[in-house]
């Protein structure tokens, strides 16, 4: 996820917070811009069964709002992305 939040809370806390949720087995959270306000950060969350609504009540609670979910992975088997003929 694409995430824009305020300096504070840290990531540290997003982080822990969010690794607090049911069925939620690991969070990475990557500070890609920063200016005088805000930061970008780009919000990867691994599990089973996770609460969208859940991890979007964190975030908001901190502040941050979800610009974008880049990727979504479901299923019994994970399919790696390959580059096709549209990605030229």
């Amino acid at each position: 996820m694409d995430v824009l939040k305020p300096h504070e809370p840290s990531n540290l806390v997003l982080a822990k917070r969010l690794s607090e949720l049911d069925n939620i087995e690991g969070v990475n959270v990557s500070l890609y811009e920063i200016d005088q306000n805000t930061e970008n950060v780009k919000i990867t969350i691994v599990g089973n069964d996770m609460s969208f609504e859940d991890i979007k009540m964190v975030i908001e609670e901190l502040g941050a709002v979800i610009h974008s979910i880049d990727e979504i992975v479901a299923g019994k088997k994970l399919i790696e992305t390959v580059k096709t003929e549209q990605d030229r």
